[in-house]
């Protein structure tokens, strides 16, 4: 592809398994804060942040593993990857009232524009993804 290039600023992060997930969302706030996103888009920025909860509680919680948290901003969509050493790929799970959890990827695939999961040698990612506010002038797809 001659003369194509995508331009993206990323973030990374580290959270021990004793870490808060109030950390998460800290850092991540900071982060979309500094890309404008708090003033432009706040239902989005609700929306990341509860994703990176989610997402972190499932590594610290189900996987018993730190959480290695990347945003990645490419101008057209901001992307939430959490990588742990679980090879268990979650899935949404309908609501139950015979359950008080088990709802976290139900709200990730409710919130995010798109979400995957990728094996890897050493667990799996998890990544949602969510498109930026729209630039005036220019039209959302």
């Amino acid at each position: 592809m001659t003369g194509t290039s995508v331009r993206a600023v990323g973030w990374a992060r580290s959270l021990p398994l004793d870490t808060e997930v109030k950390a998460a969302r800290d850092w991540a706030r900071g982060h979309l804060d500094a890309l404008g996103w708090t003033s432009t888009a706040p239902e989005t920025v609700d929306a990341v942040l509860l994703t990176v909860s989610e997402l972190v509680t499932n590594a610290h919680r189900h996987a018993h593993s730190s959480a290695q948290l990347t945003m990645t901003w490419d101008q057209g969509c901001l992307h939430i990857s959490v990588h742990d050493t679980s090879s268990a790929l979650p899935a949404p799970r309908g609501p139950s009232t015979e359950r008080v959890g088990g709802r976290g990827m139900l709200l990730v695939d409710a919130l995010a524009d798109t979400w995957e999961t990728r094996p890897c040698p050493h667990g799996k990612t998890v990544t949602a993804c969510f498109r930026g506010p729209a630039r005036e002038g220019t039209r959302q797809p």
